[in-house]
């Protein structure tokens, strides 16, 4: 590493530059890995064909998750992006895969679900409502992808979904992220016909629950989605447009 012996102002724009270098070197480390991880001859095929419109490097990398990190994935379902922070926390991270009982009692869900933490290694299932988990103030992030907009869209809710986004707060450490995916929503329409919801809703949410409103990513943005269509609709399923959020428990 380079000396900064050097005059006050000079020596401190020398250290922010290492340390500067220092993250691209990290984040460049991480891609790599990564890309080699979601690359493996085990998993699922479906799965790395949906890397490309989802963006998961690009993604991780704007939340700030890191190697080491202890993470959750809420709401993991299939475990796309159980796999997704399996590969960016690494073999000294670890990911917490949530599921509420419904997704559980799914015939053949857990031995899947068993199956893939077995395979990646450092996975741990969580079954049942994230505050059940007993791991309040111990995680460094958590992310939930293309949920929120079933629980605001429910019976309970905007309640129901702030009592869902304090659930996650609780559980994160002081200055732990929380990032939020979601099918971007326009006003005006029945958003909830359509499996979508408004970003400002969803910051909303976030922000009534305590977190706050860091950054917004447009890595996920489709301008072909106009979202006047259903989520499963043909010419947008699995290219919908969508917001990335990246709010921060304070610290």
């Amino acid at each position: 590493m380079k000396s900064c012996k050097l005059g006050s102002w000079t020596a401190a724009l020398c250290v922010l530059g290492m340390a500067l270098a220092s993250n691209v070197r990290a984040q460049d480390d991480q891609a790599a890995h990564m890309r080699m991880a979601l690359a493996s001859p085990e998993r699922p095929p479906e799965d790395k064909a949906r890397d490309a419109a989802r963006k998961p490097i690009e993604t991780i990398q704007f939340l700030g998750i890191e190697s080491g990190m202890k993470v959750m994935d809420v709401i993991a379902a299939g475990g796309w992006f159980t796999e997704v922070l399996s590969a960016a926390v690494g073999p000294t991270g670890k990911v917490y895969s949530q599921n509420p009982d419904f997704f559980v009692q799914r015939q053949g869900f857990v031995e899947a679900e068993q199956e893939r933490a077995e395979r990646l290694g450092n996975v741990i299932p969580v079954h049942g409502d994230v505050p059940k988990a007993g791991l309040d103030g111990q995680l460094d992030a958590a992310l939930t992808a293309q949920n929120l907009h079933d629980i605001y869209n429910g019976p309970g809710g905007e309640q129901a979904a702030v009592a869902f986004a304090k659930g996650i707060y609780d559980v994160l450490k002081p200055g732990g992220v929380f990032g939020v995916i979601d099918h971007a929503g326009i006003a005006g329409q029945d958003n909830a016909q359509f499996h979508r919801i408004q970003a400002q809703q969803a910051k909303d949410v976030l922000t009534k629950a305590g977190f706050e409103i860091e950054a917004e990513s447009d890595v996920l943005h489709n301008p072909a989605d106009d979202h006047t269509k259903a989520i499963r609709d043909p010419s947008v399923r699995g290219h919908t447009d969508q917001f990335l959020i990246r709010a921060r428990k304070p610290g």
